[in-house]
């Protein structure tokens, strides 16, 4: 399937509805062998209107082996779920069948749009990450297959607690997608093909960059929402809701290079800061340095840096001992790898390149998803999914605390951000208080060496 412009990115979505900070995606799908070959039709829940959320149902609804309906939708913002219900319904009216009655808002509104569908039916839930145990542990009581936007996890317990959900999953027969589409891209795929073949010899080092113009810079709210409210809007600003910024931002691109090497790193050191604060007072780093280091040695660097007017970057590399290779080029899509004979990437023609143009991995990991649903294939990303969220906390808490931390250590960590989160209603209070100072809780490296914040 060749790409298509009608499904919309997160950025895409918020240009054309105007709306601000998107909410992060998860979805949930169960679908028998009866249900998909007796009734056919299978039923979508959309769980989280963001501009992500309504670009995986755009990809949902665009899956071609059969028919698949829009039934229910559900957010805590009714701006939210207003946006999102009018550019589906402009995009894909035939497959549309949310009433008023279905689009449900509140802090229960997705048992509300789960309870919409059949076992065997798809709910795709777009919320904070901090939510998504909760929510996908309603789909498997259902038995409603998952798909799950990334990051799946923000701290070491919900990773542990999410990996006993998958397990719940497979024994349910559940099928269960998790959004790191880069696994899905064809032009990756033969990548990664190409270094298990050795074309570039032994993997030695890999980097990867996502230094852009700015994210996850939060202000003090001076707005008429609450507390809560303000931070699950903003909820790339906060550790609780998102694992921070550098979760959401870097995950693809750490997924991608560990792919690549065929194993999850055993300990990252790491360092980072904050710089031109202004206003702001949420609790990122303005930028980070982590290296990496897998049981052999092998060495993977990640840059992430959120400051304007500075250069920007957004790509992977590996390099081995015969040659080396782009993993990704800018941004996720088109992915572009190719592979050079030597360490000068870019300079000369390279000695191979996946053919232009490619398939885009954001439709075709719902197209694996629904195919395994419809032909009752094991399919379950839980796992997977939560690693490379692990992953990616191991990195942030190494430059938080100024120390090495392990992936052990990381999975068996302590400290939830949220412990709650299952129990939030409109009038609790937020997770995360202010300071007397004005801002959050704020990562002190070298002083709070045990936990983030």
């Amino acid at each position: 399937m060749t790409p298509s412009n009608s499904n919309p990115s997160r950025r895409s979505f918020l240009q054309q509805t105007g709306a601000a900070a998107s909410v992060s995606a998860l979805a949930g799908v169960y679908v028998p062998a009866v249900h998909a070959s007796e009734q056919n039709t299978i039923k979508v829940a959309l769980v989280g209107c963001g501009g992500r959320g309504t670009g995986a149902a755009a990809n949902a609804l665009s899956v071609q082996n059969g028919p698949i309906k829009l039934v229910a939708m559900a957010d805590v913002f009714e701006d939210k779920l207003t946006n999102s219900f009018n550019y589906l319904e402009d995009k894909y009216s035939s497959q549309m069948d949310v009433p008023e009655d279905r689009r449900f808002l509140g802090f229960d509104a997705y048992k509300n749009a789960i309870d919409c569908l059949d076992p065997g039916d798809v709910v795709i839930m777009t919320t904070p990450p901090a939510f998504r145990w909760p929510h996908f542990s309603y789909a498997i009581e259902k038995g409603v297959n998952t798909f799950m936007e990334k990051p799946v996890t923000v701290d070491g317990p919900t990773t542990r607690r999410m990996i006993e959900l998958g397990e719940k999953a497979k024994e349910k027969n559940l099928k269960v997608g998790v959004g790191l589409m880069c696994r899905h891209c064809d032009a990756r795929k033969a990548l990664y093909e190409r270094i298990k073949n050795g074309e570039i010899g032994d993997l030695l080092t890999l980097r990867s960059y996502r230094q852009v113009g700015g994210g996850g810079l939060i202000g003090p709210n001076t707005s008429d929402m609450t507390e809560l409210m303000y931070q699950i809007r903003n909820f790339h600003g906060f550790m609780w809701a998102s694992g921070g910024v550098i979760m959401d931002y870097m995950i693809h691109n750490i997924d991608e290079s560990c792919w690549m090497k065929d194993a999850w790193p055993v300990t990252a050191q790491a360092q980072g800061a904050r710089l031109y604060r202004e206003d702001k007072v949420d609790q990122n780093f303005d930028n980070y340095s982590i290296e990496y280091t897998f049981d052999d040695g092998t060495k993977l660097f990640v840059y992430t840096r959120n400051v304007p007017r500075c250069h920007q970057e957004f790509a992977s590399y590996a390099h081995g001992t015969k040659g080396s290779a782009v993993i990704s080029t800018n941004s996720h899509t088109p992915a572009k790898t190719r592979i050079y004979a030597d360490q000068r990437i870019d300079q000369g023609e390279p000695v191979w390149a996946f053919p232009q143009p490619e398939p885009n991995p954001y439709q075709l990991e719902w197209d694996h998803l629904i195919a395994a649903i419809r032909n009752d294939e094991p399919w379950n990303e839980v796992k997977r999914g939560a690693e490379a969220s692990l992953v990616t906390a191991m990195g942030r808490m190494a430059a938080h605390t100024g120390r090495i931390v392990t992936f052990d250590e990381m999975l068996n960590h302590d400290h939830e951000f949220a412990p709650e989160v299952d129990q939030l209603t409109l009038d609790s209070p937020a997770p995360l208080q202010l300071l007397a100072s004005g801002i959050y809780p704020q990562p002190e490296p070298g002083r709070l060496r045990d936990r983030e914040f």
